[in-house]
């Protein structure tokens, strides 16, 4: 395989790992100390995503995007001051007014904003209610299955899981992909949590991979290749977190219908 090959295949590899060691390094420090500092983390990477969507959804009115991250960042943060149940209508604000700005994908950008606040609500939410030992599962799988269906998709290659919609993706990766989320479920079965772990760790997986295919089909429709180009590598903060995002939807919608395995966490 010649160097031009490897370095088309592998090139943005150096940027990857480095922008992935920051963000785990930042990550992991904010999840260990929780509270106001783990809150401010998820505020801030949800401004952040809900601006990227707007840029992407209206690009010619870039002052209507910054607008709304900073509204998305602002009442996210009051939910989580007022602390009950009733504050959560606030998160309807932001899908309400994606609603009015996207013109021509209003259910789309309503849809995908909610999305994303119930995303930066369910984190914190998670932490507080379940402790590290759960916000480190569910970040685990979504790293885990990211890694290893990069590594063994671009390895292994192989028909195209959706070509129309994300024409990197191939049915290996996302096999992959489950098969390091149950592993990830092996290890927390085996330190202490439910064997439910088994089951629900590769359909978390297969969410944020669902969350992945959903982002890059509104980029595909918005005609960029990246959110933006805010992390070297990686691309923007939404094409990094577009797997989280599905994991946690799925998770909340799972919590309405049976307890979470999450007590021997």
């Amino acid at each position: 395989m010649s160097t031009q090959r490897l370095s088309g295949k592998w090139g943005d590899l150096v940027p990857r790992l480095s922008s992935s060691l920051v963000m785990i390094l930042v990550g992991v420090a904010a999840i260990w100390w929780g509270g106001a500092i783990f809150a401010a983390l998820a505020v801030l990477v949800c401004g952040v995503m809900v601006w990227e969507l707007i840029v992407m959804l209206r690009p010619e009115r870039p002052g209507k995007a910054i607008g709304m991250g900073l509204v998305a960042a602002a009442l996210l943060t009051l939910v989580f001051v007022l602390h009950e149940p009733m504050g959560l209508v606030y998160l309807l604000i932001v899908p309400i007014m994606t609603a009015v700005i996207a013109t021509g994908r209003r259910m789309v950008g309503a849809g995908y904003s909610l999305a994303l606040m119930l995303t930066g609500y369910g984190l914190v939410a998670l932490r507080e209610g379940a402790g590290v030992g759960a916000i480190t599962w569910i970040v685990a799988i979504v790293v885990v299955s990211d890694i290893s269906g990069y590594f063994i998709g671009r390895l292994v290659g192989g028909p195209k899981f959706w070509p129309r919609i994300s024409p990197k993706k191939t049915w290996s990766g996302t096999v992959a992909g489950w098969v390091g989320a149950v592993l990830v479920g092996l290890v927390f079965v085996e330190i202490g949590a439910s064997w439910q772990m088994l089951w629900i760790s590769p359909l978390l997986a297969f969410a944020g991979q669902l969350g992945d295919i959903a982002e890059s089909a509104l980029k595909r429709a918005a005609g960029v290749k990246d959110s933006s180009t805010l992390i070297p590598g990686h691309g923007g903060v939404l094409d990094r977190f577009d797997a989280l995002t599905g994991a946690v939807i799925v998770l909340i919608v799972l919590s309405q219908f049976m307890p979470l395995p999450l007590s021997g966490l």
